[in-house]
């Protein structure tokens, strides 16, 4: 198995939704949603793959680092690299459904339970999407965060309740999911949350709240102070507003404003090892990746995805040594090119 032949067979198995790109970067499949792309005209998910790309690192060898320790601790779970598959649903309208919603959150959190890493799950206009993520967590016992869309107060409590009984470690809400038409034209409210908000659901839920969605210092601070214990600085894999910035850009200030008062994770373009440690050299704590699991998942199954995360594992291991970076509390300087 090679990821050349994984693309290949996700290709075929995608078709008309997801070429498997070489890179995969929105530029081919800019405008394609329903499908992978990003929304409008793709500038979003164009910008975060971009963004990390403007970041540069120092090659450094002339030191004692032979082996270089990846291990990270979220929520004081130790997981084996600071690698976590962010949360996908929608395999039907966006990737062809080749693979059902149950296939996929199964195959994935057997994959992170192997691997040793964190599942996420989602959520959305499908009332059965999100009671499947929690079966994979129940059923797999991987160390699992589900997440909610924004819907009522009311609604997103009840979801934690239930993530609790699936034994899952946090619970989160993808804050930026406010707009959605399809979800408001099916009938169900999302929308924006306001601190007062995310108060009140910090307070009546039993799980540390993870608010995912933030692009700005303003709103890091807000959700800070409201109690969430973590953040996802995200714009949606630029799936859900037209020409933000990328993600990669914003981070460094977000962690300098509120860095030493919540957890910070990052997500948008993650592709490989060295965008894992640029990412964490930018102050982020750990990395989400999306679109690339779900390719692995239709070209090889749960043991594609094993074979992608080893292989930025492996790339993870090899730019910490090349940078000369004992552990993840000590990653290197990164500068920004003109």
């Amino acid at each position: 198995m090679n990821w050349n032949e994984i693309r290949k067979k996700a290709r075929e198995n995608m078709k008309g939704y997801c070429r498997a790109c070489k890179r995969c970067d929105g530029i081919a499949c800019a405008g394609e949603i329903p499908g992978m792309g990003g929304t409008g005209t793709g500038r979003s998910f164009i910008a975060n793959i971009e963004a990390i790309d403007r970041w540069r690192l120092e090659l450094k060898t002339l030191h004692d680092i032979q082996k270089p320790d990846i291990t990270s601790e979220i929520f004081g779970y130790k997981i084996n690299m600071p690698v976590i598959a962010a949360p996908m649903t929608g395999l039907k309208g966006n990737a062809g459904g080749f693979l059902t919603e149950r296939e996929y959150a199964l195959m994935a959190a057997e994959a992170c339970k192997n691997i040793g890493t964190i599942y996420m799950s989602g959520d959305a206009n499908d009332p059965d999407m999100y009671p499947v993520g929690l079966d994979a967590i129940l059923k797999t016992g991987v160390i699992g965060i589900p997440f909610s869309k924004p819907r009522t107060v009311k609604e997103i409590i009840e979801k934690a309740n239930l993530a609790k009984k699936a034994g899952a470690m946090a619970f989160g809400i993808d804050v930026d999911g406010a707009g959605l038409i399809m979800m408001i034209r099916s009938g169900q409210f999302v929308g924006p949350k306001s601190k007062k908000e995310i108060k009140e659901i910090v307070d009546n839920i039993d799980l540390s709240l993870v608010l995912k969605g933030i692009m700005t210092v303003e709103e890091a601070e807000i959700a800070a102070d409201a109690g969430a214990k973590a953040i996802v600085v995200s714009n949606h894999g630029g799936r859900v507003l037209d020409f933000t910035m990328g993600t990669a850009d914003v981070l460094p200030d977000i962690v300098k404003a509120v860095g030493d008062k919540i957890l910070v994770l990052v997500d948008g373009g993650i592709r490989s090892g060295v965008d894992v440690l640029k990412m964490l050299s930018l102050g982020a704590k750990a990395v989400l990746i999306g679109r690339p699991l779900m390719v692995a998942a239709h070209g090889g199954g749960r043991e594609a995805i094993e074979f992608y995360l080893k292989k930025v594992a492996d790339e993870l291991y090899q730019a910490m040594i090349l940078t000369g970076c004992k552990d993840l509390s000590s990653t290197p300087k990164v500068y920004r090119a003109n």
